[in-house]
């Protein structure tokens, strides 16, 4: 499975010690930005990180900002891209068995072992197939293409 990170000047300590954590555990991951700490615009990256969903480079989308909260707005308003802003391993799995989500959100304010275990959790939770929620994410697609 091929992961993309992306992130701000905010979100770079946490996207480098998770790029590290999710290389040992076997998946391969391509890194979006930033390279560093100075002051970046969160949209640029985001932007990155959303069109290499759109174009199927990645699998899925990791983009870390001081809250989560910029950079999915930026990923929700592109085409292809579910965007889940999460703090819990709960709404992680809920954001990809019931919502497919294919891209995750998260703030640099969390500790580093829960960012593992949301990360982790939002990868290993498969869509639930169930009749409602393929439904419900249908209307969603016929919302966006509208």
């Amino acid at each position: 499975m091929r992961i993309g990170l992306t992130n701000d000047h905010h979100g770079f300590t946490t996207k480098e010690y998770l790029k590290e954590y999710l290389i040992n555990q076997g998946y391969k991951v391509k890194d979006y930005g930033t390279e560093n700490r100075n002051s970046v615009d969160f949209p640029d990256y985001a932007e990155k990180l959303g069109k290499a969903i759109q174009d199927k480079e990645v699998d899925l989308g990791i983009a870390i900002c001081g809250t989560g909260i910029g950079m999915s707005i930026i990923l929700n308003k592109m085409k292809k891209v579910y965007c889940a802003k999460v703090s819990t391993t709960s709404e992680a799995a809920l954001s990809k068995s019931h919502n497919n989500a294919n891209a995750l959100a998260l703030s640099e304010d969390l500790s580093e072992e829960l960012t593992k275990q949301i990360v982790m959790t939002f990868i290993e939770t498969p869509f639930s197939n169930i009749d409602r929620y393929i439904r419900r994410n249908n209307k969603i697609k016929d919302i966006e293409n509208a």
